[in-house]
């Protein structure tokens, strides 16, 4: 098995099993964010900090820089699913068409 290839390069009988992680901790190797169709917006001037937004993330794609801020979404890895702007009591995020 040769996980050095792309999936467009390899065979069928190359691919990865499915269900088997031959290289754990690579999840950063893969900027999933393509596969959304709507991303959030964060609007700065109506974001309190609260953070509620922050751990309903399920991609982690909500970053906290070193002073505990919200500085906007890692879009690399945000899926769209906008959980976030759900919690927002504050309406600090917004969705538009990826």
């Amino acid at each position: 098995m040769n996980i050095g290839k792309t999936v467009a390069t390899q065979t069928w009988q190359e691919m990865t099993h499915g269900s088997h992680v031959f290289k754990p901790g690579n999840a950063l190797e893969f900027h999933t964010g393509d596969w959304r169709s709507h991303q959030p917006v964060w609007l700065k001037d109506k974001c309190k900090q609260c953070m509620l937004c922050v751990p309903v993330c399920p991609d982690s794609s909500i970053p906290v820089n070193a002073k505990g801020e919200i500085e906007g979404f890692d879009l690399d890895y945000c899926k769209g699913c906008l959980i976030c702007k759900e919690t927002c009591p504050f309406g600090a995020i917004e969705s538009e068409d990826a």
